[in-house]
């Protein structure tokens, strides 16, 4: 026989007193760390613990003694479920300075560097309908509750978000607040035509079925995108060559029904100016290294900010919350400070948002990103704006960011750089160092690999600034400006 499962104890009576780093609220009860996912600061509750260390342990709501004064109302229905908006339940002023916190006590707790006093942090312009962009994943079964589990309510194919150890389900989704309304009609009708004409979803277990994923992404300009992702109709076998020859030959793809589906969509929503489509029969949903066709429109759709107009394709990293990217790209200018003499290097450029938005104030801008179509696009953005001081490179920042290449190129008067969450590489930093820059603009979306890579540059460069921007209200993510000095 096995060993008997220990039973985990009832907290009583405990008071929630603050936020941690992942959106999770967090109480201390007898020098234990507890913490607890949808509670707020204030509230007093009985808690069920669900796993527990020798420093810490993790709990939920068992029962409400008292509500915390801070408490609201969520706007969303699914809210508690789905896991997006964590924060929805807090006051939006509240949020903000959760997060303000957050990004000092990352910076002071990993960083270990001497900082100087934090400004305010910049709110979001918009706190519902904020995102230019959300992925919809489609599933043969969608995730059910336990009550409706144990109501034994049948598992239907649904179209919505991924929940968090459920793997092959998705939590279907009625509305989502977090873009414009459109995105909740176009992902419905889809769904409901597909049940309709007997559409397969696609099943993430035995990998296989027609309606995979939607991606939906619009702009100032008023366009939208929709990326529309097809499965096989039977499992492939999972290696690169196998896979290589099914999208070669998409022997395993219902091309007319599929089509079909996308007629359907744009006879419905012809305001979609970008109607596109992937076959997609690897084991996952990432689409990098595969083929994007157009069934209607342009393969692209324009982004707008200040004067200038940017190209955004199917594969573009660009920042999800449009207005807010001004007011965080308008940090990142000032903290440069450019006279119109400076030689800038843009590290982790994407579509050249940032490089281009800076290049009037700047002798020369020189942008590198790994993705190739983003630095195609990004040289395009610049071609569009009749903009002439930019080049822009592909690769590795690590292997193209060499001191070779800054020999070439020129020592930059200042570097902006704005990474993916695991930060900067240790090469990248060095060749940094090496450059001797004036200023680094640091643009992070992650506040503790930040911290970490500021204290590798400590001994050569004092923070002068800090700015955290709010891009995602209701969540615990935050993206913080810092500027550095050259000592």
């Amino acid at each position: 026989m096995g060993r008997k499962k220990k039973s985990l104890p009832i907290l009583e009576n405990v008071t929630i007193t603050d936020i941690a780093a992942e959106g999770k609220a967090l109480a201390r009860v007898n020098d234990m760390v507890v913490f607890v996912p949808w509670a707020v600061p204030g509230d007093v509750v009985d808690l069920q613990v669900t796993r527990k260390k020798h420093s810490f342990c993790e709990a939920r709501i068992a029962r409400f003694i008292e509500e915390s004064p801070l408490r609201i109302k969520p706007q969303c229905a699914h809210f508690g479920i789905c896991g997006g908006c964590k924060w929805q339940n807090l006051p939006y002023e509240e949020q903000l300075k959760f997060k303000q916190n957050q990004v000092m006590q990352q910076l002071r707790r990993i960083g270990h560097i001497e900082l100087p006093e934090c400004q305010p942090i910049l709110g979001s312009v918009k706190t519902f309908e904020y995102r230019n962009k959300l992925d919809f994943g489609c599933s043969s079964k969608q995730w059910l509750t336990d009550e409706e589990m144990k109501a034994g309510v049948p598992f239907q194919p649904s179209i919505g978000f991924h929940i968090s150890g459920a793997f092959d389900k998705v939590l279907p989704i009625s509305k989502c607040h977090l873009m414009d309304d459109l995105n909740n009609r176009i992902r419905n009708f889809i769904s409901e035509y597909a049940k309709a004409h007997d559409i397969t979803f696609y099943d993430l277990r035995a990998q296989h079925g027609l309606l995979r994923d939607l991606v939906m992404r619009n702009s100032l300009s008023g366009e939208w995108m929709l990326i529309v992702q097809f499965g096989p109709k039977e499992q492939i076998q999972n290696n690169k060559e196998a896979v290589a020859e099914e999208v070669a030959t998409m022997s395993q793809f219902d091309h007319e029904t599929a089509m079909s589906v996308l007629e359907a969509i744009h006879t419905e929503f012809p305001e979609i100016s970008s109607l596109l489509w992937v076959y997609n029969p690897k084991c996952n949903d990432t689409f990098g290294d595969l083929d994007v066709n157009t069934y209607y429109g342009t393969d692209f759709i324009y982004e707008l900010m200040e004067d200038l107009k940017f190209k955004v394709g199917p594969k573009s990293f660009y920042q999800t919350n449009t207005e807010q990217a001004y007011h965080l790209y308008s940090v990142a200018r000032e903290f440069a400070n450019l006279s119109g003499n400076e030689l800038v290097y843009d590290l982790y450029t994407g579509t050249g948002t940032i490089a281009n938005f800076v290049a009037k104030k700047a002798r020369k801008v020189v942008g590198i990103e790994y993705v190739p179509e983003a630095i195609e696009d990004a040289k395009i953005n610049s071609q569009v704006n009749n903009i002439e001081n930019t080049l822009f490179y592909a690769g590795d920042m690590k292997d193209i960011l060499t001191e070779d290449f800054v020999a070439e190129h020129g020592r930059p008067d200042v570097i902006i750089t704005d990474p993916p969450r695991a930060g900067m590489h240790p090469d990248v930093i060095n060749v940094i160092l090496g450059a001797q820059p004036k200023r680094i603009v640091y643009v992070s979306c992650n506040p503790a690999t930040q911290a970490r890579d500021l204290q590798l540059m400590d001994a050569d460069y004092k923070v002068v600034a800090v700015q955290p921007v709010d891009m995602f209200p209701h969540t615990p993510h935050v993206e913080n400006v810092v500027l550095l000095e050259r000592r």
